[in-house]
């Protein structure tokens, strides 16, 4: 899913959640969503859950110091989540809103809104620092059910690792089995992983604009990869999503081709 920013106030409004010490995720709080599926391989996404965010809430600010209030607007329920500033003797909001759940509509959507919500106080906000994460068919079994490719395998995070700036740095993902199917940045010093995390890969959200744009013109992501001669997406580089992009944007949406 992709994380909106919420509402709140500027920095000089809010609590730090350096000084705060809201910590970051540790590789069990983490889980691992599969995205897409082709012939080639599938991509993950990394989420967090309801339940992780109010752990870290109360080890945060204690279970008083946080409320939370949902509110229904123009038909879309918003999380509002407060904490108590001891320095201004007042409640701190954030709000997002949720999407909804094809399973359970209103609980679907609280628990996103509360979700989001958290993002804008800094719970979890490194995983928009993940890597694009891709699982090569040799390591994923794939299944075709009509015109489509599924997978059932599940898969975790083993091991994750942060920089100074609260980036990703190192990152491990196991199957069910135990079995290394990603590895990012092992046993490297943090500056050659920063640089390395510079110069190549598409993190989640350059990821989800591709994907958006392939779903407006109805190209498909073989069709882009065999114009650049690349096997799949982990393949590609911010130079070749930069001109990919450009390229997807002259052409016409679907609906009017």
């Amino acid at each position: 899913m992709p994380f909106s920013t919420g509402e709140g106030g500027g920095m000089e409004d809010t609590l730090n959640m350096e000084e705060k010490g809201i910590r970051l995720l540790r590789a069990d709080e983490i889980e691992c969503r599969v995205s897409t599926v082709s012939e080639k391989g599938a991509s993950l996404l990394l989420f967090k859950d309801a339940r992780v965010d109010q752990r870290i809430l109360d080890e945060t600010f204690t279970p008083f110091g946080w409320r939370r209030t949902h509110q229904s607007i123009d038909g879309n329920l918003y999380c509002t989540v407060e904490v108590w500033d001891e320095g201004k003797g007042q409640w701190i909001a954030k709000q997002d809103v949720g999407t909804m759940s094809y399973t359970e509509k209103e609980k679907g959507q609280a628990s996103d809104s509360f979700k989001r919500a958290c993002f804008n106080w800094g719970i979890g906000r490194e995983l928009y620092t993940a890597p694009f994460i891709w699982i090569p068919a040799g390591k994923v079994k794939i299944q075709k059910k009509g015109d489509k490719y599924t997978t059932g395998d599940r898969f975790a995070v083993k091991e994750i690792g942060y920089n100074g700036y609260r980036e990703i740095c190192m990152l491990v993902v196991v199957n069910a089995g135990g079995e290394v199917v990603f590895a990012k940045g092992m046993r490297q010093e943090p500056a050659t992983v920063l640089q390395q995390g510079n110069a190549a890969g598409l993190d989640n959200s350059a990821y989800e604009k591709l994907q958006a744009e392939l779903e407006r013109t109805g190209i498909t992501m073989e069709a882009v990869l065999a114009r650049y001669q690349i096997e799949d997406v982990g393949q590609m580089t911010p130079e070749l999503f930069r001109k990919a992009m450009a390229g997807l944007k002259r052409s016409k949406a679907k609906s009017a081709a």
